[in-house]
């Protein structure tokens, strides 16, 4: 029973890959802009952030300032 799990296992472990897409040449000028990270608009982000903070009265993870649920943060 034992070699039957481990060789199910092996062979599990064999189906699964771990190949990565290779990024074309032409695609990585496109992965490089500044749209494709994570907080390229600050300003966008301080709104967002405001408007989360005056509607659900918590402070958001970005920042360190808290706040009621006035909208006077």
């Amino acid at each position: 029973m034992l070699i039957r799990v481990g060789l199910a296992f092996a062979l599990t472990l064999s189906m699964s890959s771990c190949a990565q897409p290779q990024v074309k040449p032409w695609e990585r000028g496109v992965l490089a802009e500044p749209a494709m990270t994570f907080g390229h608009d600050a300003l966008k982000d301080s709104i967002a952030d405001h408007v989360y903070f005056a509607k659900e009265a918590t402070s958001g993870g970005r920042s360190l300032t808290g706040g009621g649920g006035c909208g006077c943060n």
